[in-house]
């Protein structure tokens, strides 16, 4: 057994006090006088009220009504029922109906110091409450308003109702309540009017929803060309510094465009953005364009006004060959400045390659065969030196044999790195003068 499940929500309490042509309701929770209690939380029941006129042929009303909550537009002198239930919407539960009870209405005081016919006014979260005024002579109002939330709570709130800042004591009937509207919850309003000390009337309450009462008003144009193009920027209602218009609504943007030409009725094309910056694409030449737009919300089918007709003038087209002529330059242009650096620095490396390896220069004829040698690059490390081997050849000759004893006196290894032709030629001429001395000597 679960006993959530089983147990039935019993019949709440209901008090009820006539005045002033009006009924005032008060329910109390089904379970307001047990210690312990199925459903803890009070606040999650809603009440459904059925009342109609004891008469012979009564018809039955039905309002949902808050713990402490009004009925008016009863006729006067005249005798009502009234029955509640509490409900739990949640848990799809119906309660039982409290037991009948009716009272009779009063006759409606005709104060004409009271105000009525309260009305709101509210464009891009700008709120204004506005009134009538029966009285001839001069009259102070005091606006009041009450959090929503309030009426949900079984406590009475009839000392709860704060002054709007700067709608006291006015003698206007419009206030501006603009600075006590946040984006959350609901709230009532009511005036007092007050003439003298000791006389004053409360009018009928006003509930406020901000985002359902609140208006969208046109968004603003701006149009922009830029080739075949036509660039529209739209400004969200309310002005770039109202965010809960932008946050709260998700607003989408419908525009209308045509072409404004004066010979024949052109059709007007629509389309929808979600952003604040729309395209319409192949615009003819020397052309006018209109646009109109218009903010909406889907979430809560809300639509505002169109805005002002804005227009712009299409430029004169250029020729097609000279456009094509145009672009086949300015790739011709492009291909330049690429290529040619490309081309420099290729030709640049080419030719010091060509230079250290392959060089085109070559050394005399007396340079390169000297020591069966080939020229070498500077650049490239340069190959050992050659080493001539010398010899000093001592005759010795003896008066008793006539004998000749060559003897090695001295080897040296001799480096030159002469590349005249003097050096040559003095080694060359002692050489021939030593052979030549030594021959006589021989003989």
């Amino acid at each position: 057994m679960v006993p959530e499940h089983l147990a039935q929500i019993g019949p709440p309490g209901l008090e009820l006090q006539s005045t002033d042509g009006v009924i005032k309701v008060k329910v109390s929770p089904p379970e307001a006088n047990q210690r312990n209690k199925m459903w803890i939380d009070d606040l999650s029941f809603k009440y459904n009220l059925v009342f109609w006129e004891n008469s012979s042929h009564p018809q039955l009303q039905s309002k949902n009504i808050f713990p402490v909550d009004t009925i008016d537009d009863l006729a006067e002198d005249s005798t009502y029922c009234f029955k509640v239930q509490a409900n739990l919407p949640l848990e799809a539960k119906q309660g039982f109906f409290s037991p009948v009870s009716c009272v009779k209405t009063t006759q409606k005081a005709n104060d004409l110091l009271c105000a009525t016919n309260l009305s709101v006014v509210a464009l891009n979260m700008k709120f204004h409450l506005l009134w009538n005024n029966q009285e001839e002579q001069e009259v102070n109002y005091n606006v009041q308003y009450l959090y929503g939330f309030q009426k949900m709570l079984n406590d009475d709130y009839s000392d709860k109702w704060p002054s709007v800042p700067g709608c006291e004591n006015i003698t206007s009937t419009c206030c501006n309540f603009s600075s006590i509207i946040t984006n959350m919850g609901f709230y009532y309003l009511r005036v007092q009017a007050s003439k003298g000390h000791n006389k004053s009337c409360l009018s009928r309450e006003i509930k406020v929803d901000p985002l359902r009462t609140n208006g969208i008003g046109p968004p603003g144009v701006r149009l922009d060309l830029s080739d075949t193009l036509l660039h529209i920027l739209i400004s969200p209602p309310g002005g770039p510094e109202d965010q809960v218009m932008r946050d709260n609504y998700d607003l989408s943007y419908r525009i209308l465009y045509w072409k404004n030409s004066s010979d024949k009725e052109e059709e007007v094309k629509q389309k929808e953005v979600k952003q604040t910056i729309a395209t319409v694409a192949d615009v003819s030449p020397s052309t006018l364009y209109c646009v109109k737009v218009q903010a909406f919300s889907e979430a809560y089918n809300k639509s505002g006004a169109y805005s002002q007709q804005e227009c712009i003038h299409t430029p004169a087209g250029t020729p097609l060959p000279l456009i094509i002529f145009g672009i086949f330059m300015g790739a011709l242009l492009v291909v330049l400045l690429v290529a040619t650096p490309f081309v420099f620095v290729l030709y640049q490396a080419y030719t010091k390659i060509k230079y250290v390896f392959f060089p085109s220069c070559q050394p005399p004829l007396n340079i390169e065969g000297f020591g069966a040698e080939p020229f070498s690059s500077p650049y490239l490390s340069a190959a050992e030196e050659p080493v001539e081997n010398c010899c000093v050849i001592e005759s010795m000759i003896t008066e008793e044999g006539n004998q000749i004893d060559f003897t090695d006196y001295k080897h040296s290894k001799h480096s030159s790195r002469d590349s005249g032709n003097y050096s040559n030629d003095n080694n060359s001429s002692e050489s021939k003068g030593s052979k030549e001395t030594l021959e006589k000597e021989i003989v």
